[in-house]
């Protein structure tokens, strides 16, 4: 057993032993695997083994596709069966709304290559006769997946990984790990069996280690509490049952038919697939409890809980309705085991908060479908730096430190119970909110806001009729113009033509200062760093020269400055700017930097008439000319006083029109949401959500991390030459200039259907043909057509290009239009005061 490794994987399931083999094929050749009990002795052993493509996340969908793909080759390259069946998923809908969730599912697997047919209920009894099919709209079916044998796909993989020298270690815990500056100390202890039980021996064995990953599954929490930091990565309860032999079935398969894919009832939250004549069924039920949220019991090995079939009684009627020969079929197993599941529902994927070379890969509830390319895509990220695809959906850092084992126990529950609810692209789940709120929360919710959660924050996405029900918001969801659809409409107008207050106190904001605050943000962003009270956009690179991070700051001082970045990614900012400090202040001085989020609000105020507003409340010797072009310029930042309300007044506005980003003391929210509601009234002010104010950054191609910015794109890919300074050295320049420019970001105005808008997942066609694909969508008010942001190959950039989106199954016509159509000279923005 060595003691010293380039790399060690703990855990020793379908993940863990993907990541062993992935590391040695990438080129590592001193990995080792330790695993406590058995390989597949966690979650892998009682998996279904179902191999489903079909996931709304673009990441996620890759690294499911690369999973299929890579297990239909293993055999070839170890000898062994990994147990795939290639029987295909059919994913039936009841009703037109669940057509439409598989129509703009299938925008996510077509832009990834991802193949699939639309099946008719004709069809669907035509080739598989057993299938009920009098009730169906239709269905999706993807040919090319199908169930796959766990514990033998893990058995492929270990085996490949021995044979590229990965040395794998069974009945060995990891028990502390300590950072020694350069590496990591890993105490690791001998088990034992004892009683039944696995039990600690006396002989403990301390393993050197580079690069560690945990691929912990059930024992995730035990882990985090090892390593110190938190993990919403907690097990729920999973029952399936197998059914005996169906008389039908045994004939349907003995005149020579093939097996039946697996059946996917979506709407009767179950699956179902053939099991040696027989059916398994799995269900994804109300209720199913969280467990071993404080860790896993040492008593608990491949252990199952009792089965609770009056939980899941309507899905097992469900069943005999639609596979009716079923009905006579007794139980012949039965299995309720845990499963790891995070809020989202997507994995944790990639580095640790706070942490050198620890690698986490937990909260896998499909595991089995993502082991394969988990393993690939971390394996990237780990020996060359980042992964071909943006990653960041899948980050730890997405759930910060304020996040609680209450909170992801019950909002990982709520996601198991939501495997097969519509999934609307405007859906906003309810358990464990609200949680983190502003002080003017209240206010606003008491004048018709309905939210939206981002990072733990309730953000207004629009406000609504002051008497709306408690459910409009949710029965006004859909996959085209929900019944949001409107009010977004009318608060995008009362920006373009009035004024708008808009709630944007999630903002990630740090300040960076010290000797080495210069020195260190001229180094780690691409733009020229802003004079003295004046701002500028900016990116940090990733060492590959794609986008980590966009930011505004605002400089305060010499050696004093104000970052402002998405307020969805605060910990993932966080940890990669503290970090990047640490590495250069011996080289540039000291540097502090402190989180503020918490302590300041924002209020972004815009419009033609916002000027006006804010001329009637601000503290200044001569109010009329305090805010005019002279005495505070567009791109500028000064500390003003409403009332009073002492404010960080930035000029700037996300929608482009003219406009201030007020940030202030968040202690005094309340006084300054009521001293600008007042002022607001006699000009027709209207409270904006964020889902008018995304339609009108659109507007003026404003690109939005995590969508057209992220870990795949460089800025110059992204259009955004005007804040990359070539001029100067920063870190990831040489790496982007290397990338060179493979597609290009653009807008486009898109002629599509009268009731529905692309939501920025959307294949763009040219010639019959894929040619790039949406990362934004929605209305524009400017236009009065649909807008959309994507990437498209260069060749088909220029202004004017035609090009089809496909929405709803349907080519509709769309044409590359210049950056910011809507005032392209930001001569709005711009707007001095008349005086």
């Amino acid at each position: 057993m060595k003691t010293t490794v380039k790399a060690l994987v703990i855990g020793g399931g379908a993940v863990g032993t993907s990541i062993a083999y992935h590391l040695a094929r990438a080129g590592w050749d001193d990995v080792m695997l330790l695993e406590r009990d058995e390989l597949t002795s966690g979650s892998t052993w009682h998996a279904a083994g179902l191999l489903p493509l079909f996931n709304m996340s673009y990441a996620t969908t890759h690294i499911h596709k690369y999973s299929v793909d890579f297990y239909k080759e293993l055999e070839a390259e170890t000898g062994l069966n990994a147990g795939f069946a290639v029987v295909g998923n059919l994913r039936m809908a009841q009703t037109q709304e669940r057509m439409e969730e598989f129509m703009l599912y299938a925008s996510t697997a077509e832009t990834c290559d991802v193949p699939f047919e639309w099946l008719t209920p004709e069809q669907i009894k035509e080739r598989w006769p057993l299938i009920r099919t009098d009730d169906l709209k239709g269905a999706i079916y993807h040919q090319t997946d199908g169930y796959i044998n766990p514990a033998d796909v893990t058995m492929a993989m270990a085996k490949g990984a021995r044979q590229r020298g990965v040395e794998i270690v069974r009945k060995w815990q990891a028990d502390a790990f300590d950072w020694n500056g350069t590496a990591w100390d890993v105490t690791c202890t001998k088990m034992i069996e004892k009683g039944g039980n696995l039990v600690p021996s006396d002989e403990q064995v301390v393993i050197t280690a580079e690069h560690v990953v945990t691929a912990s599954g059930n024992h995730a929490q035990r882990t985090a509490k090892m390593l110190g930091i938190k993990m919403p990565a907690i097990p729920v309860e999973h029952q399936f049952v197998v059914l005996d032999q169906d008389p039908k079935l045994v004939e349907h398969r003995a005149a020579g038919n093939a097996e039946h894919p697996v059946i996917r009832d979506a709407d009767a939250q179950s699956y179902v697939r053939e099991e040696r004549g027989g059916w398994i069924l799995g269900v994804y039920e109300k209720n199913a409890p969280a467990v071993f949220e404080h860790g896993v019991p040492d008593s608990f090995r491949a252990d199952l809980f009792q089965l609770d079939l009056e939980r899941i009684e309507e899905q097992y009627l469900a069943m005999i309705h639609r596979v009716p020969s079923c009905e006579d079929s007794g139980l012949k197993d039965d299995f309720n085991g845990p499963i790891c599941y995070t809020p989202d529902g997507n994995p944790l994927v990639g580095p640790a908060p706070g942490l050198r070379n620890m690698w986490l890969a937990e909260g896998f509830s499909f595991g089995i479908t993502a082991a394969g390319g988990t393993g690939y895509y971390l394996a990237q990220m780990m020996v060359d730096g980042e992964a071909e695809i943006d990653m960041a959906s899948l980050d730890p850092k997405r759930y910060g430190d304020w996040m609680t084992t209450e909170f992801a126990a019950r909002k990982n529950e709520e996601c198991y119970d939501h495997v097969y609810t519509l999934h609307h692209p405007d859906e906003e789940r309810p358990a464990c909110r609200p949680l983190r709120t502003a002080p003017a929360y209240d206010r606003q919710k008491a004048r018709g806001a309905q939210f939206g959660w981002v990072n733990g924050w309730e953000r207004p996405n629009y406000f609504g009729p002051l008497d709306a029900p408690q459910n409009y918001d949710h029965d006004g969801r859909s996959f085209k113009r929900g019944g949001w659809w409107q009010h977004a409409v009318d608060e995008a107008r009362a920006i373009r033509d009035g004024v708008g207050l808009i709630d944007a106190t999630a903002f990630t904001k740090h300040v960076v200062k010290g000797p080495g605050a210069t020195a260190f943000l001229d180094w780690f962003t691409t733009n020229k760093l802003p004079k003295i009270g004046r701002i500028n956009l900016t990116y940090a690179l990733t060492a590959h020269g794609t986008t980590r991070t966009e930011y505004t700051i605002v400089r305060n001082g010499e050696e004093s400055y104000y970052l402002v970045s998405a307020g969805g990614w605060t910990d993932y900012d966080a940890d990669y700017l503290r970090k990047a400090i640490e590495d250069k202040e011996p080289e540039f001085g000291r540097i502090e930097c402190q989180n503020v989020t918490t302590q300041w609000g924002v209020f972004a105020i815009a419009g033609p008439k916002s000027r006006d507003v804010l001329t009637a409340v601000i503290n200044d010797p001569d109010p009329a000319t305090a805010l005019t072009n002279k005495r505070f310029p567009w791109l500028s930042a000064k500390k003003i006083e409403l009332g009073m309300c002492p404010v960080n007044a930035i000029r700037v506005a996300y929608t482009g029109e003219l406009g201030w980003e007020l940030h202030h003391p968040m202690e005094m929210q309340n006084y300054l949401f009521d001293l600008l509601e007042k002022a607001g009234e006699p000009h027709g002010m209207k409270l904006v959500g964020a889902r008018a104010q995304n339609w009108l950054r659109q507007e003026k191609s404003y690109r939005a991390f995590g969508t057209e910015l992220g870990r795949d794109a460089t800025p110059l890919e992204a259009d955004l030459p005007r804040f990359v300074d070539l001029n100067k050295d920063f870190n990831g320049k040489a790496a982007m200039e290397d990338i060179g420019i493979r597609s290009k970001c653009v807008t486009l105005l898109i002629d599509g259907p009268s009731d529905a808008d692309p939501w920025g997942r959307e294949a763009l066609i040219h010639d019959g043909q894929k040619v790039g694909r949406l990362t934004s969508g929605g209305y524009s008010v400017a236009f009065n057509k649909s807008i959309g942001m994507g990437y498209l190959r260069l060749e088909l950039c220029e202004v004017g290009t035609k090009v089809k989106v496909r929405m709803f199954r349907e080519l509709w016509d769309a044409e590359v239009v210049q950056d910011s159509p809507y005032d392209p000279k930001n001569e709005t923005i711009r707007k001095d005061a008349s005086l």
